[in-house]
This record gives structure tokens, sequence and C-alpha cells, in this order.
């Protein structure tokens, strides 16, 4: 038996059941609360308003880079970071070199101030020697004349021995013979005196003394041995002969100290030296007497350094009467003093400054703010006292400083683009005011403008040789550019305010450009290029071109990381002072049309 089908029945109740299934789903899946609503739109809206509030994306390791959008550094590759609109609502107009902080952010930065005072500048020298003895002390004897070592009077190194003391006796032929010379000059002592008197002082030249001589005249015969007496109180220190022994002329005999009093030789680095001068009192101890301090003043300080170690030798004279203190002992020494001239002197902690090795920098605080106000300033450093360093130069008494988190408002000088420890070049109040004196729009003749336009293009072909790095290629183009200078009619300016101001820029441009053509060396040629770069910017700012605009660039790593500039015709970076090994360090600061 068949069963008919009715489909139409069929494909109603399949389409009918997915229908419900998919609603349910959908329902159960992407069904959204209004509460849970109400917070995306809040997401939604919080994110807008942070896009909104972000001012420019940048690179904390290379602050010149403004980008409009996220990404990553042309120069580093590191992913950029925003950097925010700031905040502020005071009316306070804030100058160009200053960096202005809220409450909070001194807060969470940990940043602290204080005025800057003179005081007595002091510090504990530390320094490390050794004991040695006086060598106003030491007595080498040697002999005076050839023999044979006959007795020895000092049998062990170390021995001490009086003033006259004898210390050995010797056998010498030659001395012999010279005393029979004597015995027989003796008679001609009234009818050939200079005969006497040289057999006698040929004696005296064998360090024989007056007495002996006299009594070898006295008794009448020649003594066959002879005594060596000390010539100082001391310490035998070397014995360089044993009984029986030949001598020459000259040997070594013996060594004797005086070690009733002895030299401490302290060593003294460079930055120890402006704090140590002559009868400073040193206290020094010495280990195998723990506990027990010793004195004495410095007596010298060596006029030279060693240039290998990099330190200079200070002598210090001690008393040692009772010998406690021994030769090549260790010594650690004290010394408390205070810079030459005892004034007072500015002094600042050490936690205030930034120092770079070629410059030291502190953040002034600006008065007269409602918000805390920072401001770079360069100053020179004089010697460390202890935690602190005396201010040579830069800073005045009554000054209030940056002493704690001062990396922190120098890192925020830099992302804003202010004066910073790195970019030290950065437009300030001072050097703007200057660029606009110097830089003032004239009404500049055309004719004028079209050579001036011309240097500009020949300019470019030696900045592109710097890009390059080929000395020979620049040279060429500075040539060129210096012949285009010259091609400059100044004389189309006569009456025109600007004229004083191309004379000026015209005489640094053409000593530089000639040097620039001169020079083999590419890391001479753009010191002078970026000499060049100041002088014709300033030009152009004032008399403008023809028909083309300039980019006026600027890297703060150019120039011995004082930062210089150049002018290019397009807004790509193409750095001319490092080549292809920093292509892309750099930032347009300025378009000249």
């Amino acid at each position: 038996m068949k069963t008919k089908i009715n489909l139409n029945k069929i494909d109603y109740r399949v389409i009918g059941i997915t229908l419900v299934a998919g609603l349910f789903l959908g329902w159960l899946f992407f069904h959204s609360s209004p509460n849970e609503l109400k917070t995306t739109t809040s997401q939604v809206t919080a994110e807008k308003t942070h896009e909104d509030n972000i001012s420019y994306w940048t690179c904390s390791m290379h602050p010149q880079i403004h980008m409009d959008h996220p990404g990553k550094c042309p120069i580093c590759g590191m992913e950029l970071i925003p950097v925010m609109k700031g905040n502020n609502n005071s009316d306070e107009a804030v100058s160009p070199d200053e960096i202005q902080m809220t409450d909070a952010a001194m807060k969470i930065a940990d940043i602290q101030t204080m005025s800057v005072k003179k005081a007595y500048p002091d510090k504990e020298v530390y320094l490390l020697g050794k004991v040695k003895p006086d060598e106003r002390n030491i007595a080498e004897l040697t002999a005076r004349f050839g023999g044979r070592i006959e007795k020895l009077f000092v049998n062990f190194t170390g021995q001490k021995v009086k003033k006259g003391e004898r210390l050995a006796s010797i056998y010498s032929p030659a001395l012999l013979t010279a005393q029979k010379e004597l015995l027989e000059a003796q008679d001609y002592k009234q009818s050939n005196p200079e005969f006497y008197k040289a057999a006698r002082n040929k004696l005296k030249l064998w360090d024989l003394t007056d007495a002996q001589i006299d009594q070898i005249e006295k008794s009448g015969q020649p003594k066959t041995y002879f005594d060596i007496l000390s010539p100082i109180a001391g310490t035998v220190t070397k014995r360089n002969v044993s009984e029986g022994d030949y001598v020459k002329e000259g040997s070594g005999l013996f060594q004797v100290i005086n070690l009733s009093k002895v030299w401490v030789m302290f060593e003294a680095y460079e930055s120890d030296l402006p704090w140590i001068k002559m009868g400073d009192k040193v206290n020094f101890t010495v280990k195998s007497m723990p506990g027990k301090s010793f004195e004495g003043k410095i007596s010298f300080i060596d006029p030279t350094i060693d240039p290998k170690t990099r330190i200079a030798q200070v002598r210090l004279e001690a008393q040692n009467t009772k010998e406690l203190l021994k030769p090549e002992m260790f010594a650690n020494g004290i010394v408390t003093s205070s810079i030459a001239g005892n004034k007072k002197d500015l002094l600042i902690p050490k936690t205030a400054v930034l120092w770079t090795g070629k410059r030291a920098v502190v953040y002034t605080k600006v008065t007269d703010r409602e918000q805390p106000t920072f401001k770079y300033r360069e100053i020179v450093l004089g010697p460390t006292a202890g935690d602190f360093y005396v201010v040579s130069s830069g800073l005045k008494e009554g000054e209030e400083i940056a002493v704690n988190g001062v990396f922190k408002i120098d890192a925020a000088a830099q992302l804003a683009g202010k004066p910073s420890m790195m970019n030290p070049e950065a437009n300030t109040t001072e050097s703007l005011t200057q660029s606009k004196t110097l830089s003032e729009p004239t009404n500049t003749p055309n004719q004028f403008k079209q050579q001036l336009t011309a240097v500009f293009d020949n300019y470019l072909k030696m900045k592109n040789a710097f890009v390059e790095s080929d000395a020979s290629k620049v040279s060429k183009e500075a040539n060129a550019v210096n012949h285009a200078i010259k091609n400059v009619d100044m004389k189309l300016l006569n009456g025109n305010k600007g004229m004083s101001s191309w004379m000026d820029q015209l005489k640094t441009m053409n000593s530089s450009i000639q040097s620039i053509a001169q020079q083999t060396d590419i890391e001479q040629q753009r010191k002078e290029f970026a000499t060049f770069n100041q002088a014709f910017y300033h030009s152009i700012k004032a008399f403008g071109l023809k028909g083309e605009t300039a980019y006026y660039q600027y890297c703060p790593m150019a120039n011995s990381d004082k930062g210089a500039y150049w002018l290019s015709e397009t807004k790509e970076i193409r750095n001319p002072y490092f080549g292809e090994d920093m292509i892309g360090c750099g930032e347009t600061r300025e378009t000249l049309d």
C-alpha cells in the first residue's frame, strides 16, 4: 500500500520550527539588558573622549617624533605613546621654555624642592697609603776602597746601631800603601808642604777622618785594618757582605735607616685634590694596631699625576719614637678639609643635578605661579662636598630648585618639546626672540629673491651629498654654493632695512662654506654645515625665496648632541648629519614660503 504525503504541510512545519529556533537563539546570545547597553555606550563615549584628549603620539626614546596617529617610531621601531592635551585652566601665561605641572602630578612624581643657600663646604677625604722610611734619614754605606772584609760587627739585618758604631773591619792593600806615602811625606812637611797635603787628602777621600789620620802620623806605623763606622743612629736594613768577602771600590756594604720619624705616602685622586692642602692634619690607622690612631700633617703634595692610575702622592710626616710604624705597613687616613679660602659657597644636593658628561642641568622653580612651574637651567659645578656639589656659576642664593624627581620633570619637558637634558636647543623664549629679531620679513626685490633661490638650489645638492656621506661630493657642491653666494648682488638691498641683517649673515656663510669646501673629513664638514645652516635660515626667513618652499628641520642628536638644523625641499626627514645610520632622525620645525 502506498501512502501519499502532503509536501506542502511538511514544508510549513519545517519553516515554522526553524523560525522559532532562530528567534530563540538570537534572543539568547545577542539580548542585552538596558544596563549592558548603557555600559557599552559609556565605553564608546569614554574611548572617543580619550582620543579627543590626545594631542599627538610620540616615542619615549625620541621625543622629537610627533605623529597624529598611533604606530611605531620611524627611528627605533618602538610603539608610540600618546601625549594628552593639557588640562590647565589657569590664565597664567607660560613661556615656551617652562614646564608646568599640576599639584597631583607633583605628588605622584614625588617632586621636592629647596632654596639654594650658602654654607661652608667641607668633606671627609678617605686616603689609602703605605708607611715609608724618611728618605732624609737613610744612609747607604759603600766601599771607598777595595779590600777584604776581615771582621763583621753587625751579624744580622734589623740590628740597632748608634752613630759612630763599628759595622765591619776591612783590610786594603791600596789603603796600606797610601798610609806609607803619608808617613814618607811627613818628613817633607816643611820643605814640601804641597806633597804632604796631597798625601793627607788622599786618605780623606777614602773616608778617613782627621782623627784617624792624626793617629797614623802619631804612631808612625800604618794601620793594617780599618773600621767602617755608622754615620747615623738607626736600624741596619741591608747587609750586603759577609766575613772574608772581597769588595771593590763602590760596592754596597750596608744600609742604615733612622725610623724615629717616618713618612706615610697616601694616594689622592684628582677629584680629592681640591680638598687637600699643605698643613692639613690627617688621622690614620694601621691594621696591625686596631683601635689605635695616629696623626700627622701633610708636608708635600706631588706636583704631577700618574698618567695610568690618575693619582697624586700626598706625603705625611709622623713621629715614630717607639717604632710602632714599620715600613710597608698599609695605612687608612681621613682628612677633614674645606676648600682653600675657607669661605661660604653655594651648595646643592647631588640629587638635584642631571649630569650628561658635558653639562650639568638643574630645574629651577618659577616664582609667582599658581601651579608648580619649572625651567631648565645649565650650571657649572665645582668640586663635590660629600653629598653636595659646590656651584661655581649658574645659580644664585635664594633660588628654588627641584632636588627630588628631577628626572621626571626632564622627561615631561622632553615629551612637551621643551628645553631638556637631551634637547637643550629647544625653542626657548630667548632663542625665539633672537630669531624674530634676526629674521623679520622685509620688502625684498624680486631679483634678490631669485639670486637667493639660486643659492638655495645649490644648497640642496650639497645637503643631499651630506645625506650620502660623500665628503668629496660635499666639497664640490660647497664650491657651487660659494659661487652662487658671490653672485648675489647686495646693491639690490640699498635702502632696505634688511641690508645690515644680510651683511651679518653673509660673514658667517662665507666663512663656513669655504671651510666645508676645503675640508676632506665629513665630520668636520658637518660641524661647519651646522653653523652655515643657522645663518642661511635667517637669510631665507628675512628675504624669502622665489616660487619655492623650504622646510627648516632639526635633529637633537646631531653636532655632538647639541642639536643642529638644516633646510630641505620636502617634509620627509633625510638627516644630513648621520646619513644612512639615522636617516629618519629629526622633525620639521618651520615651513618657509
